[in-house]
């Protein structure tokens, strides 16, 4: 790539991307600007960041607070369509991916950049989602992908390329587990996850107490939904990260979110990752338990539909889209009065809705009773079903005929 002079880069402070500020530097001649995401992923990650990447020779590091942000504009919209990926995951990851692209393009705007950089693997889902946003919010900054480029392929090599330089990396030859965290989630790759056939240790486990060795007593917490968002625990009115982080801690003690799925990736291979989201797991139980007194068939059923595409439009990195906004929009339609109580038992890895109210439930005592009532003429059903299944019948005569 010619006339790359200033280059925003995705920086962590691991291994890859302390390598990346001086590959960039030696093989473009650009200043590297480092910009780092504050999306929850824990003060132990964010310690003494910017010193490492001042360190490996970047002329600036940006630190962005994106934690309310993420939860309350990302991970709520998304929690009101009901999005699970292939049945089981909650879309951690693939949640935080576009608040923090959306702010790395903000930061190379206003740094003047030509490019932004990543240190994403070309073997993953991650690269097609920062490159999706850029292409959607600023597609004339150029972007680069070292991972494509370079001719380094492992971990020793690229420490021996840092040792070259008199770089300091705390990282180590042998890495057992690929991990990502923020305030939604904890996912672990790698290891002895790299077999199907392994059953996770307890090594991999970071988030949350073994379920068997989770309290004996089930712990209750209730939650307020106001037009599809919890916005109360425990009567305590929270903002949406104060309410992730209070459930994360709770859930967590009871092992409450681990899953562990082989998934199909977008570029096409499938990979298997343990994913611990405590919090996440309760706060969709709840809004799943108003879904049921409030929405009626078809449209519960609409909405299913929308979280199963939803699902694969986040997991493939096309939240800055007009389809995106066509599912929120009618995912906020649908919200609009899903709005009461829940109360949730959480015990030993599992979490149950055990009461549940809504001033807007369509449940009515009155006409599911299995007494005596005075509201329902059950002889009404006739007429109904000889109409619900005359297309049958008419299919059957017209069998017989022949």
């Amino acid at each position: 790539m010619e006339g790359i002079n200033k280059v925003v880069l995705a920086y962590s402070g691991g291994l890859d991307t302390s390598a990346i500020v001086p590959w960039l530097k030696e093989n473009y001649g650009c200043e590297v600007i480092c910009f780092v995401a504050d999306v929850g992923q824990g003060a132990d990650d964010l310690e003494g960041v910017e010193q490492k990447a001042l360190a490996s020779g970047a002329s600036k590091c940006i630190v962005k607070d994106l934690k309310d942000e993420f939860v309350k504009d990302y991970v709520y919209p998304t929690l009101k369509t009901g999005a699970i990926y292939e049945g089981t995951y909650l879309l951690g990851t693939s949640m935080a991916r576009p608040v923090i692209a959306k702010a790395m393009v903000e930061a190379a705007m206003a740094e003047g950049a030509d490019a932004i950089a990543h240190g994403c693997t070309g073997k993953g889902n991650d690269q097609v989602r920062f490159e999706g946003a850029v292409a959607a919010l600023a597609p004339q900054l150029k972007v680069i992908a070292p991972w494509r480029i370079w001719t380094m392929r492992s971990r020793e090599e690229l420490l021996n390329y840092l040792s070259e330089r008199n770089i300091p990396c705390k990282a180590s030859i042998t890495k057992i587990y690929s991990r990502d965290a923020n305030a939604w989630h904890i996912s672990t790759e790698g290891g002895e996850l790299e077999s199907t056939w392994n059953e996770p240790s307890a090594a991999v486990w970071q988030w949350t107490v073994d379920p068997e060795a989770a309290p004996d007593k089930a712990e209750y917490v209730k939650l307020t939904v106001a037009n599809g968002e919890v916005v109360a625990v425990d009567d305590q009115a929270l903002s949406p990260y104060e309410v992730l982080q209070t459930l994360n801690e709770r859930a967590a003690k009871h092992g409450v979110g681990r899953i562990d799925i082989t998934e199909n990736r977008l570029v096409g291979m499938k990979s298997r990752g343990c994913y611990e989201t405590p919090g996440g797991t309760v706060m969709m139980a709840a809004l799943r338990a108003v879904e049921e007194l409030v929405l009626d068939k078809t449209t519960r059923a609409w909405r299913e539909k929308l979280g199963a595409e939803f699902s694969h439009l986040v997991y493939d990195g096309r939240w800055f889209t007009p389809l995106c906004k066509a599912i929120l929009a009618s995912a906020n339609a649908i919200a609009e009065d899903l709005s009461g109580e829940v109360v949730l038992k959480m015990y030993k890895g599992s979490v149950t809705a055990v009461q549940k109210r809504s001033v807007n439930s369509l449940y009515s005592e009155d006409f599911a009773t299995f007494g005596a009532d005075e509201v329902y003429d059950q002889s009404h059903a006739e007429g109904f079903i000889r109409l619900y299944t005359l297309a049958s019948r008419i299919r059957a005569l017209k069998e017989q005929s022949k």
